[in-house]
């Protein structure tokens, strides 16, 4: 296969979402990509997603490289990116440093470290990147360029990036564990399941837009509560089980693993 402009090592969800989006936004070419993908079911799915982009089972010679496999398997897709001619590397696992990545990379290479989350699947993602010893504000730009293409994209001082990942990294889970459980309380309380989901994703879906427009959650909660109204019956019940202290241990843990993983 000849040279390509960036090829994306792993063909998973998170892979997909982001050739989309780059291919969706103009700024990448179908046919100036390619995605590596070793088993042969999602090799031809993603033909039949992509018109026109290279899908292939092993990395061809390419001048950059969207690494998108396990944390365990970057530094080996780092190298062999390298080996075919990468100068550019933009990984998105979970917790792999940009000393490790410089370290499989090399010299004279530039790594980009990323962690976008899951809600980049609909084109509504938060990211945040750090760049490693050689990556320059342009090799930082290409990555907003790609990240971007699915949601917004924050630099940040590398020590962070493990906060983020316990904050916007979780954070989704935390969302829909809360959903799940709202559900829960709405079917105790009588309504059919089935209701109870449309309510709850509408409710999470109105008030993430209002928080998106607003940017002030506390006014926003302050709007929405009477003293003596329902709202501050329920509010009552989360501040004296220390919904906040909750919240807090499960960014603390996430974030911790996050480093451990590194």
């Amino acid at each position: 296969m000849s040279d390509v402009e960036v090829v994306m090592i792993g063909g998973g969800n998170m892979g997909a979402a982001l050739l989309e989006g780059m291919i969706a936004s103009g700024a990448f070419n179908a046919s100036s990509m390619a995605v590596v993908e070793r088993i042969d079911d999602r090799r031809a799915q993603l033909t039949a997603m992509f018109p026109g982009l290279g899908v292939v089972a092993d990395v061809p010679d390419c001048a950059a490289a969207v690494i998108a496999v396990k944390p365990d398997g970057v530094a080996d897709a780092v190298r062999t990116a390298v080996d075919r001619g990468a100068r550019r590397i933009l990984s998105i696992a979970a917790g792999v440093t940009t000393s490790t990545l410089d370290a499989a990379a090399g010299p004279d290479v530039a790594v980009v470290r990323a962690m976008p989350n899951t809600p980049a699947l609909v084109g509504l993602g938060a990211s945040a990147i750090a760049g490693g010893a050689n990556a320059t504000d342009s090799d930082l730009a290409w990555a907003e360029t790609i990240l971007g293409s699915v949601g917004i994209v924050e630099r940040l001082d590398e020590p962070l990036l493990d906060a983020f990942t316990g904050v916007a990294g979780s954070g989704p889970a935390y969302v829909f564990l809360f959903a799940e459980a709202l559900v829960e309380a709405a079917t105790a309380e009588g309504i059919d399941a089935d209701a109870a989901e449309r309510i709850v994703a509408q409710l999470l879906l109105g008030a993430s837009t209002l928080l998106d427009r607003d940017r002030d959650a506390a006014q926003l909660r302050r709007n929405v509560t009477s003293p003596g109204g329902t709202t501050a019956a329920g509010l009552e019940r989360f501040d004296a089980r220390d919904l906040r202290g909750i919240v807090a241990d499960a960014v603390a843990a996430a974030t911790a693993r996050s480093r451990d993983l590194g």
